[in-house]
């Protein structure tokens, strides 16, 4: 058994409960992993990070979504603590709907590990570990002006308003984008990190605004939904650059469809969080201050190639 382990949990309380989990892991080895949709390549690698490190240290594994559902996510902790988890990893449902439910699993002696998005509040979840969104989005920002030729109207998407990291890059893209007057944003739009939302989104502004030069979308998953827009408009000729790394930006930056995008390196957080995970169930602490950043990383035609599955080979 590790040094940090829960007390025994009542199944009872968790009677009539909407989501359950196989009752596994009572001796010592569960880990659940927790994260947004799996449809979106980001959180699939940072799911599969997770459980294939897990597994290499030993531990049984529970990988679940709780699909940005606040409600699924709590129902989904008060699983992992029905089933003796011994630790959660968690790529959270929103900076302030999750506090509670993490100070749940914490007061039931399970520590939560975060990736990705933080919460706010601290002293409630071991590590907060989350890619340096600001950082990145100026990386981002530099190549966008580059590409435009430091001019031309352009629109901004953005992602959920209740997540931290959508202003945080939005914050980022225009504190270097600002400087340059003779470009100016004629729209400003949430696609909620959604390719579909991106497309309609993208397809009305469009329409109000034919004469756009430049897109720059707060995720890669919306840089695809704007570029599938602009291509059935006809138009080619639309700077655009995302933010994380996925497989399908890498290949349209290769074909010269997307100018750049920004590496934030998905499976290593993962894969980090449960050695954090391990270490303090073995040790009683991480050894690390609970907010950790990681740099992001520039993704051009320049080294486009080396990118795999939110990993750049030669450097990640």
């Amino acid at each position: 058994m590790k040094l940090v382990k829960a007390a025994a949990i009542a199944f009872s309380a968790l009677a009539g409960a909407a989501l359950t989990m196989p009752v596994v892991g009572q001796d010592g080895d569960l880990i659940v992993i927790i994260t947004p949709s799996h449809d979106n390549p980001f959180f699939a690698a940072e799911a599969e990070g997770a459980k294939a490190r897990a597994e290499e240290l030993g531990y049984t594994t529970q990988v679940y979504s709780h699909d940005d559902d606040a409600n699924k996510q709590n129902q989904l902790i008060d699983s992992a603590i029905a089933a003796g988890a011994e630790a959660i990893i968690l790529d959270n449902a929103g900076a302030d709907a999750s506090v509670a439910a993490v100070q749940k699993a914490k007061d039931a002696g399970i520590p939560s590990f975060l990736i990705d998005r933080e919460i706010n509040a601290t002293g409630v979840a071991e590590a907060q570990i989350v890619s340096n969104n600001y950082q990145g989005a100026t990386l981002g920002a530099e190549a966008f002006v580059e590409a435009m030729g430091e001019e031309g109207n352009y629109v901004e998407l953005t992602g959920k308003e209740s997540d931290t990291n959508a202003g945080v890059r939005s914050a980022g893209y225009h504190d270097v984008i600002d400087q340059y007057p003779d470009m100016e944003m004629v729209a400003q739009q949430s696609a909620n990190w959604s390719q579909t939302e991106a497309f309609t989104k993208m397809e009305s502004i469009l329409q109000a605004n034919p004469d756009i030069k430049g897109v720059i979308a707060g995720n890669d998953t919306m840089a695809m939904g704007a570029l599938a827009a602009l291509e059935a408009a006809g138009r080619y000729d639309v700077v655009i650059v995302g933010f994380d790394g996925s497989n399908d930006v890498r290949d349209a930056i290769l074909a010269g469809k997307i100018t750049a995008t920004v590496l934030q390196p998905a499976y290593r957080q993962a894969q980090y969080a449960v050695e954090l995970a391990d270490k303090f169930l073995n040790e009683g602490s991480t050894g690390e201050d609970e907010k950790i950043s990681m740099d992001a990383v520039r993704i051009d035609e320049s080294n486009a190639a080396q990118l795999d599955t939110f990993q750049l080979n030669d450097a990640q």
